[in-house]
């Protein structure tokens, strides 16, 4: 298996078209180019076991920087080492079955890796645990698929979770638990009204969960504006900040 970082090219055009080494991406109706190419830039990183490098340029901001992107998810300025995933460390069978479940999510092929991800997640589960590093690790896989195939919904639900499923263990400080924490807003946002009140608890539940309630201030402000303007349309009492 390939363990050496793999350099990419990201473009985000002034008008939110996004391209990855020349390759037009298809970017989901109110969704952030940047975060369309973090996922595809983390199943690439997934796929190979290896960062994935991304030298990236913002014309809608004229910004340009180097990001890396973990096998685990997190992301960093570049120069770490890479993190041991599924993809070296698992049997022959499953480590194929799951690169190729990566490609057919690189080619936006869903209805190819979004069922073969459910199977591998299935049998890690059944025999490591559903918390397990491995079992984390193609769970995140499995989220980054909901979120570019539209499904935010199966995005939102599987990130809160791992958000805390990585928080229980390693801890407050580390990115992993982070990143999905602010991958769970970041399809929360994209939810239709009723969905997102209804999730709305939870996913500030676990806000406060993982981290110091300072940390996550901005985001469960945004989230309470969202969710008490939806209310007030559906003439419902508003929710209180916790």
């Amino acid at each position: 298996m390939n363990t050496t970082a793999t350099r990419h090219q990201v473009h985000i055009a002034s008008d939110g078209q996004l391209h990855i080494d020349t390759e037009p991406q298809h970017v989901p109706d109110g969704v952030d180019p940047s975060q369309v190419s973090l996922q595809v830039l983390h199943i690439e990183a997934a796929g190979s076991g290896a960062p994935a490098l991304a030298e990236i340029r913002d014309d809608r901001s004229n910004s340009r920087f180097d990001l890396q992107v973990n096998p685990d998810g997190s992301t960093q300025a570049p120069g770490s080492t890479p993190t041991p995933t599924l993809t070296k460390t698992g049997t022959g069978s499953l480590r194929e079955r799951l690169s190729a479940a990566q490609a057919a999510g690189r080619a936006h092929d869903f209805a190819a890796a979004i069922p073969a991800a459910d199977d591998i997640l299935q049998q890690l589960t059944a025999e490591l645990g559903e918390t397990a590093p491995e079992t984390l690790e193609v769970a995140q896989f499995r989220a980054d698929l909901a979120f570019l195939s539209g499904d935010f919904a199966h995005a939102t639900a599987s990130w809160t979770w791992l958000a805390l499923a990585w928080f229980d263990r390693q801890g407050p400080d580390r990115r992993s638990s982070q990143e999905a924490a602010g991958n769970a807003v970041a399809g929360w946002m994209l939810l239709p009204p009723a969905e997102a009140l209804d999730g709305a608890p939870a996913l500030i539940s676990m806000l406060l969960e993982i981290a110091a309630p300072e940390r996550t201030a901005s985001m469960r402000t945004k989230i309470l504006l969202r969710a008490n303007q939806i209310a007030e349309h559906l003439g419902l009492e508003p929710l209180e900040a916790p």
